[in-house]
């Protein structure tokens, strides 16, 4: 059975160098396939109670730095320091495996078991109705949906209630409500539990994650707030929507020297981009009375996680960054 179980066995102990306020450091920490790099010198420092966005493209390495936080592989070189045992801390596969005779219940059981922990049939039902299974709790897993299979293998990583947990794509079966629903629940555990998020799913990272790291080649290129790396992307767009026709807006807009693009994405509805807010906070006020428009809203732009990825990957790189 290959889920999310909490895994058994002694943490590394904190050296005493770290930062008492970190709950899971890497420093130089390495992984080598033969001849493929997968971790070059990655320092990695998640703050406790944190909600932690892990990004990147695929082969970046995410999946291999969690296995390694887990205790599933070893580094080639590094150093990793968890402020938890091991047995407090859960790990999800991206893609769970639990053997298909054995009923929801009696993953949760073998979970706890696994741990030398008594199993309470009222414990069992709760993380089954937290994870949305209760009615499901005594159905073969054989039977289910990869949707509730993710499900199942959140629920057996929080059956122990982990102080540190690590899912990889927790979210990327799931359909909308059920995505919703797994947000809403790793949104409840800020501050208690922390928690290590690897998705492709930038728009959750950008929902649930209070901090972030982005991997790309095996390098960890930014870490830190998530309203950081957001910050850092130049918001040069602004959103327009006045009552139609928007034919005066938009001609006026096409002759303002300040105004560098501007286009008409819907009826009355217009993104314009400038150089600089100034320019549009004194300027866009005027224009708009000038030509007679009805606004109907008037707003910036604010840039998403996806766009700020995109930008930071695309900005030349030092090599020995980590």
């Amino acid at each position: 059975m290959l889920g999310g179980v909490p895994l058994g066995g002694d943490g590394v102990p904190n050296n005493g160098e770290i930062a008492l306020s970190a709950s899971v450091v890497t420093v130089g920490l390495s992984k080598a396939y033969g001849s493929a790099q997968a971790l070059t010198r990655v320092n990695l420092e998640v703050p406790t109670g944190a909600l932690y966005g892990l990004i990147g493209p695929n082969g970046a390495g995410k999946t291999t730095l969690l296995e390694i936080l887990a205790g599933l592989r070893l580094p080639t070189s590094g150093e990793v320091h968890l402020a938890a045992q091991r047995a407090a801390i859960g790990y999800c596969p991206d893609v769970a495996e639990f053997e298909p005779w054995l009923t929801a219940t009696e993953v949760i059981d073998l979970s706890l078991s696994l741990l030398g922990q008594e199993s309470t049939r009222e414990a069992v039902a709760t993380v089954l109705d937290l994870v949305g299974l209760g009615k499901s709790a005594h159905r073969r897993v054989g039977g289910f949906s990869r949707g509730m299979t993710t499900r199942l293998n959140l629920g057996a990583a929080l059956v122990a209630q982990p102080q540190i947990l690590l899912l990889d794509e927790p979210v990327a079966s799931l359909d909308p409500l059920g995505r919703a629903d797994i947000l809403d629940l790793l949104a409840s555990l800020a501050g208690q539990t922390t928690v290590i998020v690897s998705s492709h799913d930038l728009s959750g990272v950008e929902e649930l994650c209070t901090d972030i790291g982005v991997l790309v080649g095996g390098r960890l290129l930014f870490q830190g707030r998530t309203a950081d790396l957001l910050a850092s992307v130049r918001g040069d767009r602004w959103l327009v929507e006045v009552r139609p026709p928007a034919t005066t807006v938009l001609a006026m807009l096409s002759a303002a020297p300040w105004v560098s693009q501007v286009k008409e994405t819907a009826p009355g509805r217009i993104e314009l981009h400038a150089p600089t807010a100034d320019q549009v906070e004194s300027h866009l006020s005027r224009l708009l009375a000038d030509a007679g428009a009805r606004v109907v809203a008037l707003s910036p732009v604010r840039p998403s996680l996806d766009e700020a990825f995109l930008a930071l990957t695309a900005a030349p790189r030092d090599e020995g960054r980590s």
